[in-house]
């Protein structure tokens, strides 16, 4: 399938099926622990990148086969080979998903860089859950673990995401994915708790590299380190790695 993967389990989710909005690697960051390998052109403008009606389609193809009625997932995941929110026509295919299949949850998975814009949120209000990253809450370890497109700046997006949650009645379940050496230090878990609590996620999601990365020197911090941050997040945290 071209646009369908899965389903595959998650650490987060359980049996996933992923569906993916863009081609591989159309995205506004080049994250140092992309699984997925380097971001060659960063992006941000919104556009029908994928047709939602060829996307569809490969869907109910999927609805139809035994392996769904065997073994159905236990969410649809937004994600994929790059982020879901850069494609303009995502309001109307998470419309058409919930209408053929309404018992099994629709979630979005992220990277946050859209929220600063009214439309990107308001696009995305019907899934059940958003899961939005945050690998740094200050301009210079944003640069450094997600390498952003020049004009994208972190305090929009914390802004963006504080915006979402009063305007989102689904569930939110904020990631952070912690690289060692760069976004890993106890002070700065102190400024991510100072930022999340503003945000008010449900949940605080830790993870970890643990897959290939875009650059081999990524590290995760050690297990004492991701305790300690885990405490200090406090208990909305889990970690998920």
């Amino acid at each position: 399938m071209r646009y369908i993967y899965g389903p595959v389990k998650s650490r987060r989710l359980g049996l996933s099926l992923g569906i993916s909005l863009t081609p591989l690697k159309v995205c506004s960051f080049d994250c140092v622990y992309c699984q997925l390998g380097k971001t060659a052109d960063k992006i941000k403008e919104r556009k029908a990148y994928l047709d939602i009606q060829d996307i569809l389609t490969e869907f109910k193809g999927y609805l139809e086969s035994a392996e769904y009625k065997l073994n159905p997932p236990e969410y649809i995941s937004l994600c994929g080979f790059g982020e879901p929110t850069l494609n303009i026509d995502i309001s109307k295919l998470i419309a058409q998903i919930k209408k053929l299949l309404t018992r099994i949850p629709l979630v979005l998975i992220t990277n946050s860089s859209l929220f600063s814009k009214i439309e990107a949120r308001l696009d995305v209000l019907e899934a059940d859950v958003i899961i939005p990253s945050l690998d740094a809450v200050t301009q210079d370890i944003f640069e450094q673990i997600d390498r952003p497109l020049a004009d994208i700046k972190i305090e929009d997006i914390i802004q963006g995401l504080i915006a979402l949650r009063k305007e989102f009645k689904g569930k939110i379940f904020l990631e952070i994915m912690l690289v060692r050496d760069v976004n890993d230090s106890l002070d700065y878990a102190y400024k991510f708790k100072q930022a999340v609590e503003k945000i008010n996620p449900d949940k605080i999601q830790l993870n970890i590299p643990a897959r290939s990365t875009a650059e081999s020197w990524v590290r995760p911090p050690d297990k004492e380190r991701l305790l300690r941050i885990k405490e200090i997040l406090g208990p909305k945290c889990e970690i998920v790695a």
